[in-house]
């Protein structure tokens, strides 16, 4: 089974630094399963464990170790182990904050090209899920982009379409009905040859099965939602990056119950554009839009321009992010004093009230 790299991904640059380490294969990485990944090479995938170099990097850092959609270099040992020999740099990446109490962030995926918001119509759109998911898509350097899936159960899928158009400023809203085929032409661009488009969403949005529809070919399993909610269980467990016929490729994720932005501060302003550009009309360059004079946000607020449902997802984030901008200072003050001891015995700055994740 030959596989085309180019169509994948595989161009000039990348393999001008494959050429820097002779004796090794280039390949990208389909899926990680507790530390072996799967590696789509020129002859046919490969499964590679971590080697020496990938373990020491991940031991200053775990954000290095290989994950979907990563290009690597493979090492062939004499007695016959393949292993992960390097990463090459990312060009993208969408990284998420872990659960854990340290301020660190789990890479869900790397070099996306385009970056979509799977959010199903039925029963409703979950309008701040998609603000929260856009501010991690625009942060990962790929481009956004919002898809709107099973609107064959939508009475007026287009006025749905306008209607979420305007919390996702400059960002296309394309609606589907994956089963059926529908919506999918516009989808092309994403997954031409060379391209990666990474789908993120909750479960039970349809992110499998427009995988399938993609691929042309049952490649992801898929289930019913409960028929109360519309809401599913996670069909999909692990990462996977499919090639599409024709080049392309598009990486289905887990869904997510809870996305943390770890260091939001430009995604977050890109995703709420809107607000950026009426706060640039204040007065004061350090407007905090509560009392000050002249105040464009709290006048657009008055007026019905900018909606009070937005302006709250949009300061309840900026807390967000502000909360893990402090709490990563607090741990690298702390490490640069004593190491991962002292790191454990700083003082955390107090979370935000009651933050809401999807």
């Amino acid at each position: 089974m030959n596989i085309d790299l180019a169509a994948l991904g595989f161009d000039a640059e990348r393999a001008a630094y494959a050429r820097r380490r002779p004796g090794r294969r280039p390949g990208r990485v389909a899926r990680v399963d507790r530390g072996v990944c799967t590696v789509l090479c020129a002859e046919g995938p490969v499964r590679a464990s971590l080697g020496p170099g990938v373990l020491a990097a991940a031991a200053r850092d775990l954000t290095v170790l290989p994950c979907v959609g990563d290009w690597v270099l493979l090492a062939t040992w004499p007695d016959g182990p393949v292993t992960v020999d390097s990463v090459l740099p990312r060009r993208t990446v969408l990284i998420r904050r872990t659960a854990g109490r340290d301020a660190n962030g789990q890479v869900l995926a790397a070099n996306l090209d385009a970056a979509a918001v799977v959010e199903p119509v039925h029963p409703e759109p979950d309008v701040a899920r998609i603000e929260r998911l856009l501010s991690l898509a625009h942060e990962s350097g790929a481009r956004p982009l919002v898809v709107l899936t099973k609107v064959d159960l939508a009475a007026q899928p287009e006025a749905v379409a306008r209607q979420l158009a305007a919390v996702a400023p400059g960002v296309p809203v394309l609606p589907v009905a994956a089963e059926r085929g529908a919506g999918l032409d516009a989808l092309a661009p994403y997954v031409a040859p060379g391209q990666t488009l990474g789908l993120l969403g909750p479960s039970g949005a349809g992110k499998s099965t427009l995988v399938n529809a993609l691929a042309g070919a049952t490649v992801m399993p898929t289930q019913e939602v409960r028929r109360i909610d519309g809401k599913g269980r996670h069909t999909t467990t692990w990462r996977a990056l499919v090639p599409v016929p024709g080049g392309g490729a598009v990486l289905d994720t887990p869904g997510v119950r809870a996305v943390g932005l770890l260091d939001g501060g430009a995604g977050l302003d890109r995703a709420f554009a809107d607000i950026a550009e009426l706060a640039s009309g204040c007065r004061y360059a350090d407007c905090a839009h509560e009392a000050e004079p002249a105040c464009a946000v709290r006048a657009a607020l008055e007026s019905g321009e900018l909606s009070a449902r937005r302006w709250e997802s949009w300061r309840r984030l900026q807390r967000e992010v502000a909360y893990e901008s402090r709490r990563r200072e607090v741990r690298l003050a702390a490490e640069r004093r004593g190491g991962r001891g002292v790191r454990r015995r700083a003082a955390r700055p107090t979370p935000p009230a009651s933050p809401r994740s999807p």
